[in-house]
């Protein structure tokens, strides 16, 4: 006997979120979908919020090997969208070098239409192989602010950047949406991580890290983002260059710290962690993108200086709200 019911369109772990202005002036879920192993947790909205937030999780608290998920995100005129974890996102190990598991993000933001997302790192196992790909799609006077990074993986277990692949893929296109419409590529960033050497005069990746634990990119591009890239690039070009050396005394510099301003200050204080825990960033303005890299020794480490850099600036949390930097502050 043939069913009544209409077939199901759903795929195992397809997910799909649009998000829409209400009548309120508020931004809310038009469409909230997902199948096993992914899993989307949007909480109660308030009046107070800035963006409706969606956390992505999977279900047994990670991805096993050959799992597969895809995503797929649209952000309507003038609606806010803030995505954050509820922890690292966990790949298992597989059990071959071709059980690869993967995760695919595609997203569209329309005009004026803005998708904050800020998660917590991806935490590769030993043995595991695991691909991501995230395409944005943006119209004219649309903003994102996306954070992709990736930590050397279970170090209780000493782990050490052990996981046979890791491939990731963002890219960021300009368009108008429509059938006919011309795309424009802004940036394209690959990162390959691969136990895999070619030849024996390629270091190990192990060594190739320099003692880096999280490797991250962080990509700001549109209206709501253009003070936040301003903010980083000032920032970055402010640091000490080879070379520089202050020629004041101690007393001298003691009397100053004295009557610097509290952004002064927190600058001094960023500085000293900077180098104190052997941070390194970069950034570089690329077609309209600010895209900020970053290397630190460990999580926390570049959790609390990346927490910093964005409470600092605080285009976030005006525009979003204090829950999209969940993930960013120290734990």
């Amino acid at each position: 006997m043939e069913s009544p019911f209409p077939k199901s369109s759903s795929v195992a772990g397809g997910g799909r979120i649009v998000v829409k202005l209400l009548p309120d002036g508020l931004s809310g879920l038009e469409a909230l979908t997902y199948q096993y192993p992914l899993k989307l947790i949007s909480p109660s909205r308030s009046l107070e919020t800035r963006s409706v937030l969606v956390f992505l999780l999977s279900y047994g608290g990670g991805l096993v090997g050959g799992d597969s998920v895809s995503l797929a995100i649209q952000v309507e005129p003038n609606a806010r969208l803030s995505i954050v974890t509820q922890g690292h996102t966990k790949v298992f190990k597989s059990a071959t070098a071709d059980v690869v598991t993967r995760q695919a993000l595609n997203v569209e933001v329309a005009s004026r239409g803005a998708l904050c997302l800020l998660p917590d790192p991806v935490q590769p196992f030993a043995d595991s192989v695991y691909e991501q790909t995230q395409i944005f799609k943006l119209a004219d006077e649309a903003s994102l602010c996306l954070l992709d990074w990736v930590t050397q993986g279970r170090t209780a277990r000493g782990e050490h950047w052990s996981f046979t692949r890791w491939f990731g893929r963002n890219e960021v296109w300009k368009t108008g949406f429509s059938s006919d419409a011309r795309q424009r590529l802004l940036v394209r960033d690959n990162l390959f991580l691969t136990a895999d050497q070619d030849h024996n005069q390629t270091q190990s990746l192990q060594k190739s890290t320099y003692g880096m634990a999280v490797f991250g990119t962080l990509i700001l591009t549109g209206p709501l983002m253009e003070d936040l890239g301003s903010f980083f690039l000032a920032e970055f070009a402010s640091l000490p260059r080879l070379g520089a050396r202050d020629f004041r005394t101690d007393d001298a510099v003691t009397q100053d710290s004295a009557q610097v301003s509290a952004e002064e200050r927190w600058r001094s204080e960023r500085a000293v962690l900077e180098k104190a825990k052997r941070l390194l960033w970069t950034a570089a303005n690329v077609r309209g993108c600010v895209v900020v890299k970053f290397g630190a020794p460990d999580v926390e480490t570049g959790r609390i200086w990346l927490g910093s850099m964005l409470s600092q600036e605080g285009s976030i949390a005006r525009n979003f709200g204090d829950h999209a930097l969940l993930c960013v502050r120290p734990t």
